[in-house]
């Protein structure tokens, strides 16, 4: 049985790409939060499969 608790975080963000994320989340259908959790989940899946290689993010920092 999976742990359903959450754990909160504070997180700080530029403005620039809260709203980057909040356009991409209301076009799933999202919460900002819940934008984050699901980039959050792919990214870890997409490193446990080995891959390297990410891009820059929206603030032009390695990710």
């Amino acid at each position: 049985m999976e742990n359903t608790r959450k754990k909160q975080i504070p997180l700080r963000i530029s403005e620039k790409l809260y709203a980057e994320l909040n356009r991409w989340a209301e076009d799933e259908f999202r919460s900002v939060n819940g934008q984050i959790e699901y980039l959050l989940n792919e990214c870890v899946k997409y490193r446990k499969k080995g891959k390297n290689g990410l891009t820059d993010g929206i603030d032009g920092d390695k990710i």
